[in-house]
């Protein structure tokens, strides 16, 4: 499936933060892309452009399609709960995802990579799609061919992020998704109010 393969620091730049992780250009630029950059003015957003801005970054933190994006939203439409959480717990428990927060890729881009190229399990059987939503008490491991790669080994050797909602045991390469993260348990930067709102219309 097609994925944006653009410049990171200029979708980066755009939404005024580094939404794809650590980030040496954009803390050096951390103002709008454009000719004039910082001099240049900028007039009042509207209230849609202001929940479309929120709709794409949420799009590109987790690299997700506009298609997929909306049958997710569909899907949080029709769960019970709140929408915009139920919407932001969904794209948390893509495998792709868990991969990423246990620490055994740098970034999600590398996640999916690694679930694309068959390194990774899931409650043992090997699966290959970034997408698969887990479920609580699901095991996410390391193909054992796959656990001497030093991709993942130096990605696990420099992660210190820690969650409730994920275990991880080093020794054996294999992490369990506990339970499906509360909003408070979510890190990023999104405002999902704004993507209901936009959908909703």
């Amino acid at each position: 499936m097609a994925r944006y393969t653009g410049p990171k620091t200029k979708i980066a730049r755009k939404f005024g933060e580094a939404i794809f992780g650590d980030d040496k250009s954009f803390e050096k630029r951390n103002y709008p892309p454009g000719q004039h950059g910082n001099n240049r003015r900028r007039g009042k957003k509207s209230e849609y452009a202001i929940q479309l801005m929120e709709k794409q970054k949420a799009k590109y933190t987790y690299g997700i399609l506009e298609r997929q994006f909306r049958n997710m939203f569909e899907k949080a439409t029709s769960a019970q709960g709140i929408t915009g959480e139920v919407l932001l717990q969904l794209c948390e428990s893509r495998l792709d995802n868990v991969v990423y927060r246990m620490g055994i890729a740098p970034s999600r881009r590398g996640a999916r990579q690694l679930v694309s190229h068959r390194h990774i399990t899931v409650n043992g059987e090997l699966v290959n799609i970034p997408s698969y939503q887990l479920k609580a008490g699901d095991v996410v491991g390391v193909r054992e061919k796959s656990k001497s790669l030093t991709a993942i080994q130096e990605s696990l050797s420099n992660s210190s992020s820690v969650y409730e909602w994920i275990t991880w045991n080093n020794e054996t390469k294999q992490g369990t998704y506990v339970s499906v993260p509360g909003r408070v348990q979510i890190p990023e930067n999104i405002n999902e109010q704004f993507i209901v709102e936009l959908y909703s219309k």
